[in-house]
């Protein structure tokens, strides 16, 4: 009895003590005792109460930038706001289009990437479209109406660059941020594939495809935009434009699987027909003829006000 009671005083006091003596000698000290010691690392929502602009978790992928959700509730008006104001602002755009991807619709994205074979591939090989990459001098060499020389033609003719692309930061899992950038760095493509320019007609009517095929939010909600526009493009975008970019988007095979490196020296009018996607009338071709028509209306006007009043007899 005596023994027993002085053994119960012996690993209380192990205990005891072992609170102040390093990790080793406590977990040995534990082991003698016969008592367990959890390690002491934080829970999960410890971790979650702790994450704030003072201290943010460490990035998940190079360029990740954590958000509180205040942060992120921030970022999505203020970005919401800048892109719908101003439709040139390709970083508004981008910050918007991340903060509204998640949590469903780029894991929808990436699942319909999954469930496809060149998708997989285009995951796990993770490309990046660069002017470098692409190797544009080679493209311009290739011969008329491929891929690869329709893209390079319409780079050339619009004056952008695929070395333009932000990088996505606001996207936590590193997977789906890859497959924001994929989509971010194919966007050209989509623009040479059904020959729409940059204006921002232009881009309202493919934002409107994208949303039909891809149902990332920001394209949707970036179609609002039309309500900036003149009154004449904003008639052509309902009559046209938008009925032409749900038919397409909805019935196209997801653009986001196509391995577009391996589709450069292919003929453009195959790919369309194998990814469903019919071209729209050349809005360029219009844009100048309505330019055209004005000019020449104007014209009219100058020499109906210039003229002398005839005299009656």
């Amino acid at each position: 009895m005596a023994s027993h009671h002085s053994l119960s005083q012996c690993r209380a006091v192990l205990a005891q003590s072992s609170l102040a003596w390093p990790a080793q000698v406590r977990s040995a000290a534990a082991a003698m005792a016969g008592l367990t010691v959890s390690p002491c690392t934080p829970s999960s929502s410890d971790r979650r109460r702790s994450f704030s602009v003072l201290n943010r978790p460490p990035p998940n992928y190079p360029g990740h930038i954590p958000l509180t959700r205040v942060e992120r509730l921030a970022l999505t008006v203020g970005s919401g706001l800048a892109s719908f104001l101003n439709p040139y602002r390709g970083d508004m755009i981008a910050a918007f289009g991340e903060v509204t991807a998640t949590p469903y619709f780029i894991y929808r994205l990436r699942d319909a990437m999954l469930a496809d074979p060149t998708g997989r591939r285009i995951l796990r090989d993770r490309p990046r479209m660069t002017s470098s990459s692409l190797n544009l001098d080679r493209l311009r060499a290739l011969p008329p109406n491929t891929v690869g020389r329709e893209y390079v033609g319409w780079l050339d003719r619009e004056g952008v660059s695929p070395d333009t692309r932000p990088d996505v930061h606001y996207i936590d899992d590193a997977e789906c941020a890859y497959v924001m950038q994929r989509y971010r760095e194919c966007h050209d493509f989509y623009h040479a594939l059904t020959g729409l320019p940059i204006v921002r007609e232009g881009e309202i009517a493919l934002k409107a495809f994208e949303f039909a095929n891809t149902l990332l939010p920001m394209t949707g909600l970036s179609t609002l935009s039309i309500l900036t526009v003149k009154p004449r493009e904003r008639e052509r975008f309902f009559a046209t434009y938008l009925p032409w970019a749900l038919r397409n988007g909805l019935r196209a095979k997801e653009v986001i699987n196509v391995y577009w490196e391996e589709q450069l020296e292919r003929d453009v009018d195959d790919l369309r027909a194998e990814l469903r996607i019919e071209r729209p009338p050349d809005m360029r071709d219009i844009r100048k003829k309505e330019r055209r028509e004005k000019k020449r209306a104007q014209k009219v006007a100058e020499i109906k006000t210039d003229s002398p009043p005839s005299v009656a007899v």
